[in-house]
Parts: C-alpha cells; structure tokens; sequence
C-alpha cells in the first residue's frame, strides 16, 4: 500500500509531517472529503475530537478510507472507555486534553500512540511516567516559547512536545526555534462547516509554514 506506515512510530509520523489536524466538528457524510483534502496537502495525521458529532463514525470512516497511509485517531479522549472505542474502529492515536495517566496507560495497553494534554512540568512528568508517547502544551496561548524552551531543559532528550491551541502558519517559527516537535492545528485547518475547498487551502498555506520553519 502507498505509504505504508502501518509500523512507524510516532516520531516518523511527525517526521513525515509535524502537523496534527484538528478536525472538531466534523460529520461523518463530509469527513472523507476533508480527509481527501488534507492527504493532499501532505497532512499525515488526523485527529477527530470526541464532541464531535458521531466521532467514532468519522474515525471508522477515515480508517477505512486511508488505512495506513494515515494516523487517524481521537481528541478529547477524556476516559478508558473511550479508549476502547477508538481501538476496536481502528484509531491509532489518543490525545488528550489533560495530564491523565490512567487513560494513557489505557492507550498503550491497547497498543495506540498516546498524546496527552499538560501545562505544567509535575504533569509533563507525570505523562511521560506513563508511558506517553508524546506530550500536548495545552493550552498553549497560556504558554509561551519561552516555556518551552524552560521545560525542553528538565524534559528527558528527545521528548516530543507539541503546542496546541492559537497556532497558525504565522506564529510557528518562534515555538519550532524553542523546540516544538510539532503542532496540533484547530480552526486554522479546520473550522466546522469549511467545505473541503477551504480545508485543502488551509492545509496548504500550514504546510507551507511548516516548512520554512527550522
């Protein structure tokens, strides 16, 4: 199969691609097209929040449009159960809004990635402790790169941490310059009702950015 990951990690996955695409709000008869969209724009991993409506559906959908040439999987995983949910329709990714470990732990039991959400070092921590595989700066307009850079000091080497919240192709330099692994992108890929056109758009001009960025 074209591009098949199927055994990448999570780095190779941000290797391939650093952005994670925010798809809150998506319904499942539009989801396809928007995921056609980004696989397009070289988007390679996708996450459908779960106050979306019918979120697992997207997820089963997705899965089974793209296989492996996609990460697909869930945000705002806030319990074990759900965890369950998004392994038995073939999500691969979980993240979160919070430092929870028992939902990573959860994850990795199931054999997903785990992305959990922190703001503070004792949870940065406390995630890694449980096995994540990446960690989510949440909010991050509550943050700064300056933090970051703080943080990537007492971090082990190599942790990936990813800036969620406010970012767009024009403030990604500064967080990439303080080390910032990669992005989770809301509204600025994805707002609910932008038609594929719009995300295909979208899409273009973040990775565009991207890719001026260090």
């Amino acid at each position: 199969m074209e591009h098949d990951l199927a055994h990448t990690d999570f780095r190779g996955w941000l290797a391939r691609c650093p952005l994670i695409a925010i798809l809150r709000g998506v319904r499942p008869d539009e989801v396809e097209e928007i995921g056609e969209a980004l696989h397009a724009a070289g988007i390679a991993i996708v996450e459908v929040p779960m106050n979306s409506p019918e979120p697992i559906e997207s997820i089963r959908r997705l899965v089974q449009r793209f296989g492996t040439r996609m990460l697909i999987g869930a945000g705002t995983v806030t319990t074990v159960a759900q965890v369950g949910e998004v392994d038995a329709f073939g999500g691969r990714l979980i993240v979160t809004p919070h430092a929870d470990a028992e939902v990573v732990r959860a994850a990795k039991e199931h054999g997903l990635f785990a992305c959990p959400g922190f703001l503070s070092p004792t949870e940065a921590f406390a995630a890694l402790h449980a096995g994540a595989d990446g960690i989510k700066l949440f909010p991050a307009e509550a943050s700064s790169p300056a933090v970051l850079k703080s943080l990537r000091a007492v971090l082990p080497a190599g942790t990936l941490v990813l800036p969620v919240g406010g970012i767009d192709a024009g403030n990604m330099q500064p967080w990439r310059e303080a080390g910032a692994a990669g992005f989770g992108i809301g509204s600025a890929i994805y707002r609910a009702g932008d038609s594929a056109d719009i995300v295909a758009a979208k899409a273009a001009a973040l990775v565009a950015g991207i890719g001026a960025t260090v």
